[in-house]
């Protein structure tokens, strides 16, 4: 009977020896992307501001992406791109939620380098979206060319009014790096290639668009003899042309914007707005995830990656080209 017992004991216990051998390594997400022991990983996507167009379609790649490759992802970002102390604190207490990696569009080139290097000291991977940061400890920095985009707004301008006239700036915030190069671009490209085109004022729209049309209509009645806008982003392309529209100056004022929505492209449309240049916020939402995953699974990343960017016009508007570009504003898929 003894004998019978040890023998029954050493069988349950090569049983449960080979049931342990289906344990090795981490479990598997979907996607094949593996999570920490049996839990899940958890990115914090961290933008400027949660308004306009763009930010909510950076979301939904984040989402997508998240979906895709097995990461739970955490949206939160400052109510307007104005308030670095908020997205700072956004950051910290990311850090302190010990999340796996921290997707940010920073809000200011400056102040939040602090917040980012203490995210890499605490062993959570960084990725930058958007807009650059004055740090290289982060995996990867995926973003339009924002110096080019402005190249392209101040040429486009310069076509439609002949390479010469008035013109008029409409930047975003003092000390964001994306629009900072946009604005950087526009102007030192008027100021190298039309000699006849003259920028007499530049104002801060502040990424609102009422505060925007507010500095477009002082322009205006300043410069009553303007040609022409270039606004940085959406909300100072939307006060830019609703200051235009409220002095009766549609097709006096050409405009030229930055960013989609179905404002700016129903302006397009009824020609108020001549043109806008369009980004790929989704992709920047999508790769700025992606990039952390394939850090964190030890997989090449690139230092910098350049989303997609378009001139939108009245004449290639319904084209294939900006048409899968814009479809980037309404759907889920990946770029």
């Amino acid at each position: 009977m003894v004998r019978r017992l040890i023998a029954a004991g050493m069988v349950a216990s090569l049983i449960l020896a080979l049931l342990g051998c289906g344990e090795e390594g981490p479990p598997q997400s979907k996607g094949g992307e593996a999570k920490k022991g049996a839990k899940a990983l958890t990115f914090a996507v961290i933008p400027k501001a949660q308004v306009f167009t763009f930010w909510p379609t950076v979301e939904r790649g984040a989402r997508a992406a998240g979906k895709e490759l097995g990461v739970e992802i955490i949206w939160q970002g400052a109510t307007d791109e104005t308030k670095y102390i908020e997205q700072q604190q956004i950051v910290k207490t990311m850090i302190s939620r010990k999340v796996d990696g921290i997707v940010l569009a920073p809000t200011s080139k400056t102040a939040l380098v602090d917040v980012v290097k203490q995210a890499v000291d605490a062993k959570i991977p960084v990725s930058i979206i958007d807009s650059a940061i004055d740090t290289d400890v982060y995996v990867s920095f995926v973003a339009t060319d924002n110096y080019a985009g402005g190249v392209t707004g101040a040429r486009r301008l310069a076509e439609v009014l002949g390479k010469k006239g008035r013109v008029a700036l409409i930047k975003v915030i003092p000390g964001s790096a994306s629009t900072t190069a946009r604005e950087e671009g526009f102007r030192e490209t008027l100021r190298k290639e039309f000699p006849d085109m003259q920028l007499v004022a530049e104002e801060y729209g502040m990424s609102q668009s009422t505060k925007s049309l507010e500095v477009t209509s002082n322009i205006l009645t300043a410069n009553p003899d303007l040609n022409g806008l270039f606004a940085a982003n959406e909300p100072g392309a939307i006060g830019a042309l609703n200051a235009v529209k409220n002095k009766n100056l549609v097709g006096k004022v050409k405009i030229v914007g930055f960013d989609a929505s179905p404002i700016l492209l129903a302006g397009i449309r009824d020609g108020s707005l001549d043109s806008t240049i369009v980004q790929d916020p989704y992709s920047m939402g999508y790769q700025g995830v992606k990039a952390i995953v394939d850090a964190l699974a030890g997989r090449k990343v690139e230092k910098e990656v350049h989303t997609r960017v378009a001139l939108v016009t009245k004449d290639n508007l319904e084209s294939k080209e900006v048409q899968d570009l814009l479809s980037a504003y309404e759907e889920q898929k990946p770029r």
